[in-house]
């Protein structure tokens, strides 16, 4: 019970203080994911000792669930922030980051992971799919706000929420692959990987996702045609709709977490655009209710003594993969990339590609299938690097890209 009301009392302080200070964070060098993760720290038994996540259980099981709910509401909160049709509209770029980009990202984190700490190739390509997802959580916090709206172009904002909410989903067979490779017989593994995980797990997530988000959207036209619904009803819909994705999605084995950004894209086909406007701002409050205690959880569960067994070439690696696992590959496709074709914001889309609560996710379901800790390792420090460096720099870099652009325009 101790644990309990430790927890709820950290969540709460957390929640008040970047709600009442959102302003001065925003224009900080600090960001709330970055916040989260140090409360969580100090509350850990490194720090103040309170909270201990090894006397929960199984601890990694526990991050990997609130990592899989963090992942759905910020999803549906990335769906609903878009403009209805600019998947549809901008659907070449999506495609290009998607189908080129992220097997990019994942095949150069693969070969820096074997090539500095000498991992087998299976584990490296382990921890290069873990981490090859541009994480919707931590990009929410570069793409919204006073700052980034003042200061980055509305395309740019955009495609880096669509990117970063579909690759999510998209990772998950790139993950399972190796894992396959891994723990089952070499020739049942590509029928099934194209068959079950291809096929079945993440095609019939984006039809039961997509069915469910649409038929959510009709029942609410036809709700407040009847008038059945009541406007404070709003706050409800979105958060039920993700559980019940996320739920529904699970019991039938598909991908949930892709599943829940296909049903926030149908569904916003069919809200209105003042009902769009409302459930945005609801749907803003309950992300940073539950998705910044997850890098609390995560700060509680800082292997320390594991990163540090790797030495200079943990620090190498993390440091060469946020600069070499997506910089260059935005440079080269930026012709094909309408919203970032110019240079400048190009550089800012190839940097802002964070690592974070869905590399959490990944890395944890990883180590645990395939009984290796190495990804979880990796993976995690890559997660505390990116935290690091993408929020420290969000604010600065996005405020110098607007002088730089202003200069270029006098």
């Amino acid at each position: 019970m101790k644990d309990i009301n430790l927890i709820l009392a950290a969540v709460g302080l957390l929640v008040l203080v970047l709600g009442l200070l959102s302003r001065p964070i925003d224009r900080s060098w600090l960001s709330p994911p970055l916040v989260a993760f140090c409360l969580g720290v100090v509350l850990s038994p490194i720090g103040l000792g309170l909270l201990d996540p090894s006397a929960w259980g199984d601890s990694h099981h526990v991050l990997e669930e609130a990592t899989r709910l963090t992942l759905g509401i910020s999803l549906m909160g990335i769906a609903l922030r878009l403009p209805a049709r600019f998947p549809f509209k901008h659907w070449r770029s999506l495609a290009i980051l998607l189908c080129l980009g992220m097997p990019i990202m994942f095949l150069i984190s693969a070969l820096l992971t074997q090539w500095i700490i000498g991992a087998p190739l299976l584990i490296a390509l382990l921890i290069g799919a873990s981490i090859c997802a541009t994480d919707p959580v931590i990009a929410s916090s570069i793409v919204t706000g006073g700052v980034a709206k003042q200061n980055l172009p509305e395309g740019f904002r955009h495609l880096l929420s669509a990117e970063s909410g579909a690759n999510d989903g998209l990772a998950y067979p790139l993950v399972f692959l190796p894992i396959l490779l891994l723990t089952k017989p070499s020739d049942a593994v590509w029928l099934e990987w194209f068959s079950k995980v291809w096929l079945w797990e993440v095609g019939g997530s984006v039809i039961v996702g997509a069915l469910l988000g649409w038929c959510c959207g009709e029942l609410l036209k036809w709700s407040e045609r009847k008038g059945l619904f009541d406007q404070p009803s709003f706050m409800s819909i979105t958060l039920a709709l993700t559980l019940l994705v996320l739920g529904v999605g699970k019991l039938l084995g598909t991908d949930s977490i892709l599943a829940v950004f296909a049903a926030g894209i149908a569904y916003d086909q069919r809200v209105s655009g003042q009902d769009r406007s409302q459930e945005n701002n609801v749907q803003e409050m309950v992300n940073l209710f539950f998705t910044m205690p997850v890098f609390a959880l995560f700060g509680l569960m800082v292997p320390w003594q594991e990163w540090l067994a790797l030495g200079w070439s943990g620090v190498m690696l993390v440091m060469l993969v946020l600069l070499l696992r997506r910089l260059p590959m935005i440079l080269l496709l930026r012709r094909w990339l309408p919203p970032v074709r110019e240079r400048g914001i190009a550089l800012v889309m190839g940097w802002f590609g964070p690592i974070g609560v869905s590399a959490l996710f990944y890395a944890v379901l990883a180590s645990s299938r395939s009984g290796n800790d190495l990804v979880w390792i990796v993976g995690s420090l890559s997660v505390f690097a990116s935290i690091i460096a993408h929020g420290m720099t969000a604010a600065p870099f996005a405020r110098l890209y607007a002088r730089k652009s202003a200069n270029l325009d006098q």
